[in-house]
């Protein structure tokens, strides 16, 4: 047919008619009718000239289109034609709503196997939150660039020297207050942070700030420290000095972060032995205070979850040829914080394996639920094997059994 389209189709009194049927090819779907609305007189005249019609049909009328295609081709057109030359292109709105979906399924699938959420499992609950508040229409890459800068703050943290929170910004996104207030992309951190923590969002300023400050931005350097056993660094500096001391004595010590933001070479800090064992609660390491003394190798409590002083300590014996073997609790909670601490400071697992678990469980009579268990990315039996027994197994309870393999770490040459 041709696409010249006679001047008569083209008066204003047919222009709901055209609007109409360009609305509907442009869905994508097949189209069989459409409904014209808002009808005056002149138009309502109109379109029964058209359609042959022996009278008005009313404000508003269901027109079928192949009637209509065969009132206009006599005049060598389709009703595809006309609305295309006198409305515009014609769309497809299927096909855009088709690849929209894509476009979030590829999205999702991304977000979901980023090597941030496969190393600390906990983070597909905030996946599962972000894809619940669903893409605003059209904006799937504006979120995608979000969720990349969400996942590079995410990536620094926690930091190990304190900085504020427009430093952070800045060196994660190069805008120094793309993470102020409550804007779309603290909101997208914070959130994660919180799942880790298996808290609730921070809801005011108070919170917020909080919840920054357990990740290590903008927290206090001088109060923030990590306590150690046995630590005898080989450098001549003031802490590796007064760690020796301490070590010698068989005594605890404790570390500030300003301390160890202050130790510029990891060698300063580097260990005789080359293992660090790594606790996460003070009974812990106060048991094995008083079994071994001064005979206790190196050991570092987390105490619960690890603030920006513990992980700057073990980021620096790790580079300084450490090799950091881990334990913790075994629940929700636990699971969480060593999932953690592999994946931001390089820690292995130290009897926290699924048979583990049940070995420690035999012994307990009574303990309270394991909370909300995530999957342990280092033993795909451990979290099913906890969810099952439906016991927490802290680790105050093996407390024996990892002070007897201190002693015999000690005990080798």
């Amino acid at each position: 047919m041709s696409s010249d389209v006679p001047n008569h189709l083209a008066e204003e009194a047919l222009s709901p008619l055209w609007n109409a049927v360009h609305d509907r090819l442009s869905s994508g779907a097949t189209v069989r009718s459409v409904t014209v609305r808002n009808l005056d007189e002149v138009s309502q005249a109109a379109l029964a000239d058209l359609l042959g019609l022996a009278s008005y049909p009313g404000p508003k009328m269901s027109v079928r289109l192949d009637r209509l295609d065969a009132a206009l081709a006599p005049l060598g057109v389709d009703s595809r034609t006309v609305a295309r030359a006198l409305v515009g292109p014609i769309d497809d709105r299927a096909a855009h709503r088709a690849r929209a979906a894509e476009d979030r399924e590829r999205l999702w699938a991304w977000l979901s196997s980023h090597p941030l959420v496969s190393a600390q499992p906990a983070l597909a609950r905030w996946v599962d939150l972000v894809r619940a508040d669903r893409v605003p229409r059209g904006d799937t890459e504006g979120l995608r660039r979000r969720l990349e800068q969400a996942l590079a703050v995410l990536a620094a943290l926690p930091l190990a020297d304190g900085r504020p929170l427009p430093t952070l910004a800045a060196e994660a996104t190069g805008d120094p207050h793309a993470l102020d207030g409550t804007r779309a992309l603290p909101g997208l951190v914070l959130r994660a942070l919180a799942v880790l923590r298996d808290v609730d969002a921070p809801s005011n300023a108070q919170e917020r700030r909080a919840l920054w400050g357990d990740f290590g931005v903008d927290c206090d350097s001088h109060s923030t420290s990590v306590l150690v056993l046995g630590l005898r660094p080989g450098g001549a500096g003031p802490l590796a000095s007064t760690l020796r001391m301490w070590a010698d004595t068989g005594r605890a010590a404790v570390a500030t972060l300003d301390q160890i933001s202050a130790v510029s070479d990891s060698a300063e800090l580097a260990q005789p032995s080359p293992v660090v064992f790594v606790v996460e609660n003070p009974s812990v390491l106060a048991r094995a205070q008083r079994a071994l003394g001064p005979d206790c190798p190196p050991l570092v409590c987390v105490s619960g979850w690890p603030n920006s002083a513990a992980i700057a300590l073990l980021r620096t014996l790790s580079e300084g040829g450490a090799e950091l073997r881990y334990h913790g609790d075994f629940d929700g909670e636990g699971l969480r914080i060593a999932a953690h601490l592999m994946a931001v400071a390089g820690v292995t697992p130290w009897r926290m394996g699924a048979d583990d678990y049940l070995a420690a469980l035999s012994r307990v009579q009574e303990a309270p639920a394991p909370g909300r268990v995530t999957p342990a990315p280092w033993d795909p039996d451990l979290a099913d094997t906890i969810t099952a027994e439906g016991v927490a197994v802290h680790e105050e309870r093996v407390a024996d059994t990892l002070v007897a393999d201190l002693r015999a770490a000690a005990a080798k040459p």
